[in-house]
């Protein structure tokens, strides 16, 4: 069975109209957690979902404090690169490691954004994202150049 797709905005991209969230595989330990997750059953279920036809899975550095896209990252270091879904994260969501159970701070500053992408890029194996996305506006009301 072949999953219905849709056009991405302008972008070229053709996504199934389901794609895998990753929240919930950050695991516990921080304001936003699901719980504890067992990570190989997480990839597992990654795998599962791109052999059912899920062409893109969205995480965010924020999910597990980074430990969500490190799992994302395992899963397509698994599957044969012909296979790979598209990659979604997002940033914009500053977390303080020694406090995790506190808000996180709100940052679109571009020099935020781009060390989060880095990270990002780090944590997941990937050369590049294929939609970069900002978590919530920043609250400051100031201007984001």
């Amino acid at each position: 069975m072949e999953l219905l797709t849709r056009p991405l905005g302008i972008s070229g991209l053709r996504i199934t109209q389901v794609g895998f969230g990753a929240w919930a595989i950050g695991g516990g330990g921080w304001s936003y957690g699901w719980g504890s997750q067992d990570d190989t059953d997480s990839v597992a279920a990654i795998k599962h979902a791109v052999a059912s036809g899920i062409n893109w899975v969205d995480t965010a550095a924020i999910y597990g404090l980074g430990h969500s896209e490190e799992v994302v990252g395992r899963a397509l270091r698994e599957i044969p690169a012909a296979e790979r879904p598209y990659v979604f994260t997002k940033g914009g969501q500053i977390a303080d490691r020694s406090r995790p159970f506190e808000e996180a701070q709100h940052n679109l500053r571009p020099e935020s954004i781009r060390k989060e992408v880095e990270a990002s890029l780090r944590r997941l194996g990937v050369d590049r994202i294929d939609l970069y996305q900002f978590h919530w506006p920043d609250r400051s009301n100031r201007p984001s150049r």
